[in-house]
């Protein structure tokens, strides 16, 4: 599926070499796509579901959208144009993809605790052929890790699926997320102190923010008081991440840090999220950051 555009090019191969004799190459790669539009991955856009021949193992040039409800292969989370230019390369588009995709993925599925562990992430990129002829498109798509088994119902948990309250508490849980994925990789690892400290004060930060976000919203009746536990919660770890952004030596931040850490346990966030009608199963640690990297078990 990462290269689905090569088998593209072979499909209409008379058709190429009009276009290659008459020069009207984008003319001939519009009305490829118009007739194709019913049952064609060039038809895909953010939001529809998907079955493809072969499943997303291999490649294919075929994808019958079918409702999110019913048993599917893939759901599509984003649709990437490229812009026009000279065709980068097979290596260039595929790490495009893989970068993009899953960075926009939380965007998709604003709560990551609602996505399964056995999703995985995949992509559908152009050819060179595919690319002569005017595709720029990636396309982003969620299914299951063998590639083969279904999904049922729809992924989507974003602004237009989710009410305004369950919007403001997971915009500012990731502000929190999105600052501990910035913990520093160096060669001196653990012990670089100065690298330790930019972090914490980042986590520091966001965690103000986070709590900002969090006291300023009106919330239903029945999630305030977890909410403004919670809040609390996450007041004390900032005063803790803050410590350790201060600390003059590497002992003293690891004191701060290790209690830092232990407040932000996931587990205190369940109360909240019950209350405000999201998921409150914590996802597998090793399985998301598979995910959300783009290594081990994810076939792309």
């Amino acid at each position: 599926m990462a290269v689905a555009g090569s088998v593209l090019s072979s499909v209409g191969l008379a058709l190429w070499v009009v276009a290659l004799t008459t020069g009207a190459a984008a003319d001939v790669w519009q009305g490829f796509k118009d007739g194709a539009a019913a049952d064609s991955v060039l038809a895909l856009r953010k939001g529809d579901c998907f079955n493809s021949p072969g499943g997303l193992d291999g490649w294919t040039t075929e994808a019958a959208r079918v409702p999110c409800a019913r048993a599917h292969d893939g759901e599509v989370f984003a649709v990437l144009t490229r812009p026009d230019g000279a065709y980068p390369g097979d290596d260039v588009l595929t790490d495009l993809a893989d970068e993009r995709c899953y960075a926009l993925q939380d965007a998709y599925v604003m709560d990551s605790w609602a996505l399964p562990d056995d999703v995985a992430v995949y992509y559908l990129v152009p050819s060179r052929q595919s690319w002569r002829y005017g595709d720029r498109e990636i396309t982003c798509v969620f299914g299951k890790e063998d590639g083969r088994s279904k999904l049922t119902g729809s992924l989507r948990k974003d602004e237009t699926t989710l009410d305004a309250h369950q919007v403001t508490y997971l915009e500012a849980a990731q502000v929190l997320n999105a600052a501990m994925e910035k913990g520093p990789v160096t060669e001196a690892g653990e012990e670089d102190l100065p690298a330790q400290r930019k972090w914490a004060r980042e986590v520091a930060d966001a965690l103000t923010e986070q709590t900002g976000m969090l006291r300023e919203h009106r919330w239903p009746d029945d999630a305030r008081r977890p909410v403004s536990e919670l809040a609390e919660e996450l007041e004390r770890a900032e005063k803790e991440w803050s410590a350790a952004a201060e600390a003059t030596d590497l002992d003293t931040y690891y004191e701060h840090y290790d209690k830092g850490w232990a407040l932000l346990d996931a587990r205190k966030t369940v109360t909240a999220r019950e209350a405000l009608g999201l998921a409150t199963t914590p996802p597998d640690p090793e399985e998301a950051e598979e995910r959300d990297s783009g290594g081990g078990s994810i076939e792309v």
